[in-house]
């Protein structure tokens, strides 16, 4: 019998041994391609001294993986009816932990210290429910964790988001925040023949390498992020347009904002996905007076 778990005669005798249902609410969907799973462990580039964090491991197809090829895992399953399976599937790695929780309101930082002690290289390696992808990333990359980065399997709409560059119809407050603490680049797409059962979009593999430092200082990091939102929140409007509109008394304020982006060297009527992170940060500390 072959050993791995992701093929689709192996997958599909664990599901129907066990019984299991997909549920759609969390956007389950199993990856049955045992390659494609060694290449996004091959993006984490892990050592045998690296630790990895999982979140949704499923029947345990890419902890499997990743327990070949580190020194610990810790996996993040939301849907107890997957535990049984994962004691099973994983009981030939004894150096891979399930922890019973929703990510989203996980104290991830919590779960680092006490299981991943001492580990200095930790990845956090995941195919993740679409439906959730946003706030997932966006809340491991905010608690600012101890880790090197993030390889994540996730929508190509969302990946293609997250590396778009300014003046392209993806680029957006996402791609910009999370570009603001990683190095973001789409490593490989992949088919969703892949999966069972079949996403009726396309994904793709992201690699996030974290930033030693944000690629521009500001003065007030909150303000900076809601000026950005401010900004691309009615994508075919100008930037003044957003600005007043969205900013709290923007109205009564259009002068100040109107010299304020003079100031920072920004033609008013430019549309946000134009401006580069570095301009985005002027603005954001020529306004901060005026909203303070």
């Amino acid at each position: 019998m072959d050993k791995d778990i992701a093929t689709p005669l192996r997958t599909r005798a664990i599901l129907e041994k066990y019984g299991f249902s997909f549920k759609k609410s969390l956007g389950q969907n199993f990856l049955i391609d045992t390659n494609i799973l060694r290449r996004i462990v091959d993006y984490a580039e892990l050592t045998s001294s690296s630790a990895a964090i999982e979140i949704g491991p499923g029947i345990g197809a890419l902890t499997e993986q990743l327990a070949k090829r580190s020194k610990k895992v810790i996996a993040f399953e939301i849907d107890q009816r997957l535990l049984p399976i994962l004691k099973e599937t994983l009981a030939p790695y004894p150096h891979t932990k399930v922890i019973h929780e929703d990510i989203l309101k996980a104290d991830v930082r919590g779960m680092i210290e006490t299981h991943l002690q001492g580990i200095e290289d930790i990845m956090v390696v995941a195919n993740l429910p679409y439906y959730v992808t946003t706030p997932i990333i966006m809340k491991l990359l905010e608690e600012n964790l101890p880790i090197r980065g993030i390889v994540c399997m996730l929508q190509k709409e969302v990946a293609d988001r997250i590396s778009a560059k300014p003046g392209t119809k993806d680029y957006g407050s996402l791609s910009i925040a999370v570009q603001y603490y990683t190095e973001a680049e789409t490593v490989m797409t992949v088919p969703k023949t892949v999966f069972i059962p079949q996403p009726n979009v396309d994904s793709a593999v992201i690699r996030l390498t974290k930033r030693k430092e944000p690629p521009v200082q500001v003065e007030d990091e909150g303000f900076f992020f809601q000026v950005i939102r401010s900004s691309f929140a009615q994508r075919r409007k100008t930037l003044l347009n957003n600005l007043t509109s969205l900013l709290p008394d923007g109205k009564q304020k259009k002068e100040q904002i109107i010299a304020a982006l003079d100031e920072a060297g920004i033609d008013p009527i430019r549309r946000g996905e134009t401006l580069s992170i570095e301009e985005f940060a002027r603005i954001s500390d020529k306004l901060l007076p005026v909203f303070s």
